[in-house]
């Protein structure tokens, strides 16, 4: 693909500067820029690099000097990271699947694809399931029994929708994903140790060993328009009613989402994050990396947890919460301050206990 600067600029609602019809074939770090391709240096710490490449044109920060920086061309966007989803759609070569139904696709007489869907070697496509026009269902992805999924979809390599999962319109499963496998559900005959170590707050444990029986899930999943999930993350189906997960979600690489779970509409879950079954986020909350949350609680709207934060209880719309167990942002920070002034703390009263034995009097 070859763009002039100016095709560029416009594409993104932006002006170009300097030659517009220099013309690049593709993005680049501005250390390795080649001089056909396009600079990444959004900052003036990334634009020190400049001078180690050879990029003739480069996508900066609105203001930059760029004929100061030996540059021929560039694009100055007001806010780079985010002018960067559209710049980096326009260069994606896509994911190599090759367009109409391989041979040795599976696809049962019973199920039904929408116009222009493409379906990779070895798939699997079980009766009564759906695909929404212009979908593109990668090699060996399972797709089981009256599932469906809306226009648009991309199923990487090795996905897997389990029977009965509904799924809208633009969604995204990077490889390995696996959305409505069972969840995870057993219970003993009688109150379990886990059981009375919650209810007396530990005081109790486990006095006599049981087994432990398999409660069914009977939901499925429900997940709505512009969803992704990342590679090799799963999302169990409920056990009465469905999991769901809200229009605009993502989900990053490694994310596990437990039955009955119900997640919001724009929100963000990044690696590693568990979310145990029947908890309920709001919108727009964001999990970073490593993050836990208990079964059965509430994270509100627009609720921000730093990384690796373990949440044991509720938390109310807004709040940025960090820490095991989870604290306010501050009031941790304030606690982790304190811990690290310890040690001195220690020689301090150390010091002072000398000072007083040896006090006159105190012979």
């Amino acid at each position: 693909m070859t763009y002039t600067i100016q095709q560029i600029a416009e594409a993104l609602g932006l002006t170009a500067e300097g030659n517009g019809a220099l013309t690049v074939t593709g993005v680049a770090e501005p250390q390795s820029a080649r001089a056909g391709e396009l600079a990444m240096a959004s900052t003036p710490k990334y634009a020190e690099a400049l001078k180690d490449g050879a990029a003739r044109a480069g996508f900066l920060w609105a203001g930059a000097d760029w004929r100061a920086l030996g540059l021929e061309a560039a694009i100055l966007p007001p806010r780079p990271r985010f002018s960067m989803s559209a710049l980096t759609a326009m260069m994606d070569r896509g994911p190599g699947y090759a367009a109409g139904v391989h041979p040795s696709a599976v696809i049962d007489p019973g199920a039904e694809l929408g116009a222009d869907v493409s379906v990779g070697p070895l798939a699997v496509i079980g009766r009564g399931a759906r695909i929404g026009a212009g979908s593109v269902i990668g090699p060996q992805v399972f797709v089981g029994e009256d599932a469906a999924l809306g226009e648009g979809a991309l199923l990487h390599a090795g996905v897997r929708i389990m029977a009965r999962a509904r799924i809208g319109a633009r969604f995204i499963a990077q490889p390995g994903a696996v959305i409505g496998g069972d969840g995870f559900s057993f219970v003993t005959p009688e109150l379990s140790g886990v059981e009375k170590a919650r209810q007396s707050l530990g005081e109790e444990g486990t006095d006599s060993a049981q087994s432990w029986a398999r409660i069914a899930s009977l939901g499925a999943v429900t997940i709505g328009d512009d969803v992704e999930i990342g590679a090799n993350s799963t999302v169990d189906r409920g056990t009465v009613r469905d999991t769901m997960i809200g229009s605009g979600t993502k989900l990053d690489n490694l994310v596990t989402v437990g039955h009955n779970v119900v997640i919001g509409r724009d929100c963000l879950l990044c690696g590693q994050v568990g979310v145990a079954g029947s908890s309920v986020i709001g919108n727009n909350v964001v999990m970073a990396g490593q993050v836990g949350i208990s079964d059965n609680l509430r994270v509100g709207d627009r609720a921000i947890l730093g990384g690796a934060t373990v949440v044991l209880s509720n938390v109310p719309a807004g709040r940025v919460m960090l820490g095991y167990p989870a604290m306010k942002m501050e009031s941790h920070v304030e606690a982790y301050k304190g811990l690290r002034r310890l040690p001195r703390l220690f020689r301090e009263v150390a010091d002072l206990k000398k000072a007083v034995s040896k006090a006159p009097g105190n012979d």
